[in-house]
């Protein structure tokens, strides 16, 4: 089968290593990693630097409050239960009172940020409850079973005696109204003419609950939830409580399908999700098996998401310290997509392709390396940029931090919903499997293609997400409960600009590999918002990046999936270019003004700690803070000028 698939792709004459690639200190020449520093007692650092680092006073009390956090999470683990819910409001409630208890005016400035930053988390985390709150009420009419179920699991946390005959009777009770919700979903069986009971009529069928699509979607996931809580629970007693086997084997294993069957039946009936294929023995209720979790990008389910409006996005917006509204932040997003696209044309006409941007786009895409060779690729533009960076004086990478970092490669499945290449510590290369179909393949060789990869290899490692995660663990480490995307993905983001305004992209081709993502991340700002705006829907977004970005439909579609699937924050997408802009009008207010080095500046930030961007600010510039925070920041207003790159 690779067989086959080589001569695919051979035959299509895509295959080509960039010479401009070849050329580099840190290119395809390179045998292995060049980071490994000479003298190991390089990577221990200057212990009385360390001593002598100034501390917040409020670094204790955020520690003892993320620790407490932990704890409770912990101890109340089922998930929207009613004990869950009333002590999680109650713990956070009661923080935010004792923290108004707190001399604010005697902190000093790094004090005065904590307080700022702990005060609007706990605000923050109140108001997702508050959304949940809403947002359970809508389920109810089809998970009105829900906390009676959930409580079995917080009688076992409070280490109650259990009633195995009065459990047995929940699990059945339960059971029947699973059933009962389930039959008036699906279709009414046909009645004969004249059907009576007793010469009287037959009472009307109940109508079926009455929610939408997106509510449906939502109620689906959390009733495959439940049913994980109720296996964790019956699994703690089986076998060890032989009155509670006896009682409750065959209820549990009826509740157990008549939940799968029950979800099943709502992504059918109200979300239109064909159901998957059931192997035998699905259910597995009789051995209390764990549940796998589904995998609806493998299933190739339609994207669903669940929009929170305008006001939800108006609170993650206030949490995140951003004084704009939506419609604002799209705007922003088009201005610097414009100049995206300006200079991909740019790019193209040295190309000789005139201003068709996407042809030049295509014949980049086209330049991939060899199945097989994508890690050779990533380690040596790794060695490049970490190479050019070691050329200049902007930023303190440790020696330990050069060396740490690993490569593994990224799971098929997980291709679906991640289609590039991923970074921290540990890089996982997002690359072709032999199992794929060639058109798989073919996508995934051109959407990782040399020029891609080059434009991001130092926004996932150094100095972006994995020094960022060295520098969280080792300074001001009280501060990661705060952590925000506009900080870390953000920051990362701002590194890809900063090396375009300082020429590290000179060939056309790598100009176009480094736009490609700005102009995705402009992208994303419009397709994210404007879906939970309800102005968007989720192949509407897809359409939108295939014609702004250029991408292969089928990572086009992975980047909409995972945007909208729940394992991302509603502006979570819009915080790479939001957070990266408002790093460069910072950067404008304290380095181009001569009252930071550039490395003063990206180490302050680095060793600051996760924080919105405007709470690094009121840092760094010695801005007055209240209680709240800072005064709201209108940071696009003054933006530096984007670099155009000079035209030929």
């Amino acid at each position: 089968m690779i067989r086959t698939s080589r001569a695919v792709l051979s035959a299509a004459s895509l295959f080509v290593i960039p010479a401009a690639l070849a050329a580099q200190p840190g290119g395809v020449k390179s045998t292995t990693r060049q980071n490994f520093p000479t003298d190991p007692a390089a990577s221990v650092p200057a212990l009385s630097a360390l001593v002598a680092a100034r501390t917040s006073e409020m670094a204790d009390v955020i520690s003892r409050f993320a620790s407490d956090q932990q704890v409770l999470q912990r101890r109340y683990d089922a998930p929207d239960s009613p004990a869950q819910r009333t002590r999680t409001r109650a713990f956070y409630t009661s923080w935010r009172a004792r923290l108004g208890e707190l001399a604010f005016d005697k902190l000093s400035q790094e004090g005065k940020a904590d307080y700022a930053l702990l005060e609007n988390h706990l605000r923050y985390q109140l108001e997702l409850m508050d959304r949940e709150e809403i947002q359970r009420k809508e389920m109810l009419p089809l998970l009105s079973f829900a906390d009676r179920v959930l409580a079995l699991q917080d009688e076992r946390r409070d280490l109650k005696t259990i009633d195995a005959q009065a459990s047995a009777r929940t699990l059945a009770d339960v059971t029947k109204l699973v059933d009962s919700l389930r039959a008036l979903l699906e279709p009414a069986p046909a009645r004969p003419a004249g059907d009576s009971v007793n010469g009287a009529p037959r009472p009307a069928r109940v109508a079926a609950p009455k929610v939408s699509r997106t509510v449906g979607n939502r109620a689906a996931d959390q009733l495959d939830q439940i049913r994980n809580t109720v296996g964790v629970w019956y699994r703690y007693y089986n076998g060890y409580d032989p009155l509670f086997s006896w009682w409750a084997t065959n209820p549990y294993q009826k509740l157990d399908e008549a939940m799968r069957r029950y979800a099943t039946t709502i992504r059918t009936r109200v979300v239109g999700i064909q159901p998957a294929p059931v192997v035998a023995g699905g259910g597995q209720g009789g051995a209390g098996a764990a549940q796998a979790p589904r995998n609806a990008a493998a299933a190739n389910e339609p994207i669903i998401g669940d929009p929170i409006g305008a006001e939800g996005l108006a609170a993650d917006l206030r949490h995140a310290m951003i004084p704009y509204t939506a419609d604002e932040l799209i705007a922003i997003a088009e201005k610097e997509y414009a100049f995206s696209l300006s200079e991909a044309k740019k790019a193209a006409r040295e190309m000789g392709l005139g201003d068709d941007w996407k042809a030049a786009m295509e014949k980049v895409k086209n330049m991939y390396v060899d199945p097989g060779k994508q890690p050779d690729l990533i380690r040596d533009l790794a060695n490049e940029a970490d190479a050019f960076f070691a050329k200049h004086d902007w930023v303190t990478i440790p020696a330990l931090a050069r060396e740490d970092w690993r490569m593994e490669m990224m799971a098929p499945e997980r291709q679906r919903v991640s289609p590039f290449f991923l970074g921290g510590d540990l890089i996982l290369v997002s690359y072709p499997t032999a199992d794929m179909t060639d058109e798989e393949k073919l996508m995934s060789l051109r959407g990782n293609n040399p020029y891609f990869s080059r434009a991001v290899v130092f926004h996932e490692l150094n100095p972006g997400h994995h020094l960022q995660g060295f520098m969280s663990a080792r300074y001001n480490p009280h501060r990661r409960v705060f952590s925000t995307p506009f900080w870390n993905e953000g920051q990362s983001l701002y590194w890809e600009m900063f090396l375009w305004d300082r020429d590290f992209h000179v060939t056309p081709e790598d100009r176009l590999g480094a736009l490609a993502w700005r102009m995705h991340r402009s992208a994303r700002i419009v397709f994210s918002l404007s879906f939970h705006l309800g102005k968007m829907t989720p192949e509407q977004a897809i359409e939108y990046v295939v014609d702004k970005v250029p991408f292969e439909r089928a990572n086009a579609e992975g980047e909409v999936r995972r945007s909208f699937n729940g394992s991302y924050s509603p502006i979570y997408q819009a915080a790479y270019m939001l957070g990266g802009l408002q790093l460069r009008a910072l950067y404008k207010e304290l380095v181009m003004s001569k009252k930071m080095t550039d490395r003063e500046f990206h180490d302050a930030v680095l060793q600051g700690g996760p924080m919105p961007i405007a709470m690094v600010r009121a840092r760094l510039a010695n801005v007055k803070l209240t209680r709240e925070g800072a005064a709201p920041w209108r940071f696009a207003d003054d933006l530096p000028t984007p670099r155009p790159f000079p035209s030929k």
